[in-house]
């Protein structure tokens, strides 16, 4: 049961970073593209282009976040688990649970600033972006993170079980 429900999760997640993804990428490159070709060309670039691929970056950065989690490819240092091989399991299961502590205060702190944001009703410079956007992506973010490190750390749970039952 669990199994399935994680796996359903898997399948939403992975699309919505996939493609979230892949059409954020390739509307900043597009916008980078024709800007400087109207820059070198006619001397006249979009401004609006430069903001887009500041907001692209901060959605890839936080959408990418859960996709390395997803990946086993966050940013970790494994000098420990060289020196002592047996305590890598321990050490995985404290890593996953400190990402799920940060998934929960970006959730918490990311709402909060939204909520915020609402109240301000501040916006990007150039085109218009409500900034409660933006700022939403770190309570998504979160939401996504922890979704994430529930199935890195079950896969991982379902491991060291298959390792014990062998043996046994």
């Amino acid at each position: 049961m669990i199994t399935k429900i994680l796996g359903v999760l898997d399948a939403i997640l992975s699309f919505v970073e996939d493609w979230s993804l892949f059409i954020a990428t390739m509307a900043a490159l597009l916008a980078l593209f024709v800007n400087v070709f109207l820059r070198y060309l006619f001397h006249s670039p979009f401004a609006w282009a430069e903001e887009l691929v500041r907001e692209v970056i901060i959605l890839t950065t936080f959408i990418g976040c859960s996709a390395a989690i997803k990946a086993r490819s966050m940013i970790k240092i494994d000098a420990l688990v060289q020196l002592a091989p047996r305590i890598k399991t321990p050490l995985e299961l404290f890593s996953n649970f400190v990402t799920a502590i940060f998934a929960v205060m970006m959730i918490y702190y990311g709402w909060k600033m939204a909520a915020l944001q609402v109240t301000t009703h501040q916006h990007t410079i150039i085109m218009k972006i409500p900034l409660v956007y933006l700022y939403a992506l770190m309570p998504t973010m979160g939401i996504m993170m922890f979704i994430r490190v529930i199935q890195v750390t079950y896969q991982d749970i379902q491991k060291l079980r298959s390792k014990t039952e062998e043996t046994a």
